[in-house]
């Protein structure tokens, strides 16, 4: 379907760069593609300077360096620098692994505006355990280098079956170690995440005493952290909104330069997505199919063409739509009014399976 002519979009204001799939860790939640790419395919210092000139001419004016873990890439101040230069505001997501002082003191100097650290747990061993390696005395290091630096702090926990219980510890955690936000994002299920979906999957009882305990820590709390709580994709009956809209606000460029409406989109079929090898990062936002595909309402089915909510959940997610339906244009199954909703209450009413083990994603330098 080819969306009817009219004004071109708005400016994108974010881009994930995706600076490489490499990670010391093996979070068996990942929602990196289970093809990850190599190091020989990443984009060059070079070629991820050009990116963030590009995205500043767009609109960009804020990304995080992302991967894999970010801290690998050797040239990363030299990123930050060209981030900087195009008016970019700078947030390392890193696990914290490699952190060191002199490395923070040169990504300072460099323009890093912020830092986003993750957490498996607030046990030291069971933060471990879910990581694949020890790390946890690695990422107490870096909140205290990050802190030290005078740079905002933010605290990332990925929420699943066997960290949810712990959410008290948690968000201690973030308050003993001075942190400004702590995102406690239930797990998503693509990528690795999809493939250990049924060891990753809480139980309603968990997620109900989950969000009564970050009430009761919003109001223990009034002056900070900031809690944000990301809610499950299966469990309330509600679509979220697929990153603000398709190809409405951010920008996704992955470690081989391929550009995507959003991180999870490489696993759709037929989308054809473009590289920034290949096109200018402008012609790509306006014009390329990968971005035009589900921009707007124009394209979507009934019940969405019809309902209400379609300018603010925009039909849900077209990733998980065809995780679990086959076809990325169909209503995400997530929202209680798609027709394919039993497919979702099914796997959120299922017991847990105990008896399934985690599936690491890859380690190391892929």
């Amino acid at each position: 379907m080819t969306p009817s002519a009219g004004p071109p979009p708005a400016r994108p204001w974010a881009l994930l760069a995706e600076l490489t799939h490499a990670c010391p860790l093996h979070c068996g939640y990942c929602s990196n593609p289970l093809e990850l790419t190599r190091r020989s395919r990443e984009l060059s210092t070079g070629q991820w300077a050009d990116v963030m000139r590009q995205a500043g001419e767009l609109g960009v004016v804020h990304t995080h360096l992302s991967g894999g873990e970010p801290l690998l890439r050797r040239d990363l101040a030299e990123i930050v620098t060209a981030a900087e230069a195009a008016g970019i505001y700078t947030q390392l997501v890193t696990s914290g692994v490699g952190l060191s002082e002199a490395r923070l003191a040169g990504l300072v100097r460099a323009g890093l505006k912020s830092v986003q650290l993750s957490v498996q747990h607030a046990d030291p061993r069971a933060s471990d355990r879910i990581a694949g390696r020890r790390s946890f005395a690695e990422k107490e290091r870096a909140a205290e280098l990050v802190r030290a630096a005078g740079l905002p702090l933010g605290l990332n926990v990925v929420l699943h079956r066997d960290n949810l219980d712990a959410l008290d510890a948690l968000v201690e955690l973030g308050v003993a170690w001075g942190v400004d936000r702590v995102e406690l994002a239930n797990a998503q299920f693509y990528g690795w995440g999809l493939l250990n979906r049924a060891v990753l999957l809480p139980t309603r009882e968990q997620l109900a005493g989950a969000r009564e305990t970050v009430e009761r820590w919003r109001e223990r709390l009034p002056g900070g952290p900031e809690l944000v709580w990301v809610v499950p994709d299966y469990f309330d009956g509600v679509a979220k909104p697929c990153m603000g809209g398709w190809g409405a606000v951010s920008l996704t460029v992955a470690p081989d330069g391929t550009v995507l409406p959003c991180p999870a989109a490489a696993a759709l079929p037929d989308l054809d997505p473009p590289n920034v090898r290949d096109h200018p990062l402008e012609w790509i936002w306006d014009h390329s199919r990968a971005f035009t595909r589900y921009r707007g309402t124009d394209w979507m089915p009934d019940p969405c063409r019809g309902c209400d909510r379609r300018d603010q959940d925009f039909g849900g997610c077209r990733c998980q739509a065809y995780a679990l339906t086959g076809d990325a244009a169909r209503t995400d199954p997530a929202c209680s009014l798609s027709p394919d909703h039993e497919v979702i209450r099914a796997l959120s009413e299922a017991d847990p399976d105990g008896t399934a083990r985690i599936r690491r994603r890859a380690p190391g330098r892929v």
